[in-house]
């Protein structure tokens, strides 16, 4: 078949390189300029620079909603358009222009977790596993019929960056499988169960401050979520701006006021977590490396000399 890609960063990287290893014929690539942003300058394999490698025309473009663009896309007559990452709306008179429609690719196990940061929302809500689904496109965001879908399990000490690692592997089977099954002659696939839908934002600082009024186990995950090169989980300790790289939860139960640094367990140093922490029930986040507001990188036993004080959420 004849492809347009739209995409962006390393997910449309491996999409893109995924084409150019099959059977189908990429005539023509849209993709974002760059960006300063600080989640889209991570996992910035770049798109423009491998279809440029192999005589791909591209064209860049912040949304895709002029007419120049829309005349190319037609010039180029696409069987399909294939999207993963695109970060603007695509509008219909573009999704609904090749002959076979357009399909989407989103790592998430859709209907859960549309939108954005899939990855990382799922491994902070605790879900045991994540994956690729293959999608043809609608009106709807991430909503349309689901052609092919793959996940892989969550496992226990997984980071956000283990499970892109493990997700990202999987795009180049789902976007291929998907696209034969189009090829066949297939137009009906498997709808998504709206009831089950979810829907999340874009990450931003805000998302990434600790709350000690969350549970320990939701803060262990947090932290995992927010692993390198992701921007670090962090709280503030005498003022400072402090940064939770590696923590547990604590085997002990702690009780009292949440944010409290209160004691060393093994190589961590607990702190009390949890809304009803005074309960006494509670288990606290045993944090085991932390990295200061100038920069340094240390064991949290190291940087906690005293026990007492509290961690807060602002300065």
């Amino acid at each position: 078949m004849r492809v347009v890609m739209f995409g962006y960063q390393t997910w449309g990287h491996r999409t893109l390189q995924a084409l150019l290893d099959s059977e189908h014929d990429v005539v023509l690539v849209v993709t974002h300029p760059k960006s300063e942003h600080a989640y889209e300058k991570i996992w910035s394999d770049s798109v423009a620079d491998l279809a440029e490698e192999h005589g791909v025309p591209v064209l860049l473009r912040n949304r895709p909603d002029d007419d120049e663009l829309f005349e190319r896309l037609k010039e180029a007559d696409p069987d399909v358009i294939v999207a993963n990452n695109w970060r603007t709306w695509i509008p219909p008179r573009v999704f609904g222009l090749p002959h076979r429609g357009t399909l989407n690719i989103h790592d998430s196990l859709l209907p859960k977790y549309a939108g954005f940061s899939p990855l990382i929302w799922a491994l902070i809500n605790g879900e045991t596993e994540v994956g690729v689904t293959a999608h043809m496109m609608n009106d709807e965001l991430d909503a349309g019929d689901i052609v092919r879908q793959e996940a892989v399990p969550v496992g226990p000490t997984d980071t956000a960056t283990d499970l892109f690692h493990k997700t990202v592997d999987l795009i180049a089977p789902v976007t291929i499988g998907a696209l034969g099954l189009i090829a066949s002659g297939r137009t009906e696939f498997t709808r998504q169960d709206r009831s089950r839908a979810t829907f999340f934002h874009k990450r931003s600082a805000e998302d990434i401050r600790i709350d000690w009024n969350w549970p320990a186990q939701d803060l262990e995950r947090l932290v995992r979520a927010q692993s390198d090169p992701y921007p670090s989980a962090f709280t503030f300790h005498k003022g400072r701006r402090l940064e939770v790289l590696a923590a547990v939860v604590s085997q002990g139960r702690y009780g009292g006021t949440p944010g409290r640094v209160f004691y060393r367990e093994g190589d961590g140093v607990v702190i009390v977590a949890g809304a009803d922490a005074r309960t006494g029930r509670n288990q606290g986040l045993a944090i085991t490396r932390v990295r200061t507001q100038d920069g340094r990188e240390l064991p949290a036993t190291e940087y906690f000399t005293s026990m007492g004080g509290y961690l807060t959420s602002r300065p």
